[in-house]
């Protein structure tokens, strides 16, 4: 009996330390976030995360996004760690920007690399491992390490309001997601989805849409 006593008090006591370190990371997380090109008011990004040029990053207030984040707003490619010392590499500049709207949220691991503009509207829900790009290494030719060529097919990308954006989906350039679309677990979306539609696969199709007249996926 006494055993079972200490046991549970042990384990409260190990689940309170866990609430108390989750609350002193999250003061840390919000403590240390880079200045934005804005203010947003309760803005969480959780640690472990990577932003690069915040100045040209607009956040909306109520924002919470999970550890992991991986957030660039290029300038210029190559970076100094991707270029190639031995061969002189064209610079390519880029004057991107990303915009989030008011409360949107991710569980974490969300990447979203631009080097035009991506514009994420309100309420929009990512699971866990999301990529969002708005240009892709080049590969024109297969005798240059494909780091060494020119980012290609540069487009901007929006994802309408309220979208919910299943786990392990890549969105590409030049994409736009209507509002109130789901997009289905290990998608890549190619093309542009219509708003209020459920699209899944590779490349991501249609595979429901939102009847108005019967309030049902159909």
């Amino acid at each position: 009996m006494m055993r079972k006593m200490i046991n549970s008090l042990i384990q409260k006591l190990i689940i309170k330390l866990g609430v108390k370190l989750q609350q002193y990371q999250n003061q840390i997380a919000r403590a240390s976030l880079p200045k934005f090109a804005n203010e947003p008011k309760d803005l969480m990004i959780e640690l472990p995360r990577r932003i690069i040029q915040p100045e040209r990053m607009f956040i909306g207030d109520n924002v919470s996004l999970g550890p992991g984040s991986f957030l660039i707003a290029a300038t210029h490619y190559p970076s100094k760690t991707m270029q190639n010392f031995e061969n002189s590499i064209p610079v390519q500049s880029f004057n991107a920007k990303i915009s989030i709207g008011n409360r949107v949220t991710s569980t974490a691991d969300l990447q979203i690399a631009a080097q035009s503009e991506i514009v994420i509207e309100d309420d929009v829900m990512f699971a866990s491992n999301i990529h969002i790009n708005d240009g892709v290494h080049g590969y024109e030719t297969a005798d240059v390490a494909y780091k060494y060529q020119k980012i290609s097919k540069v487009a901007p990308i929006t994802i309408k309001k309220g979208c919910w954006i299943g786990q392990n989906v890549m969105i590409m350039p030049g994409v736009t997601i209507g509002e109130f679309t789901i997009i289905g677990a290990n998608s890549i979306v190619k093309e542009s989805i219509p708003a209020k539609c459920i699209a899944a696969g590779n490349p991501a199709k249609v595979v429901k849409r939102w009847d108005e007249r019967t309030e049902n996926w159909i």
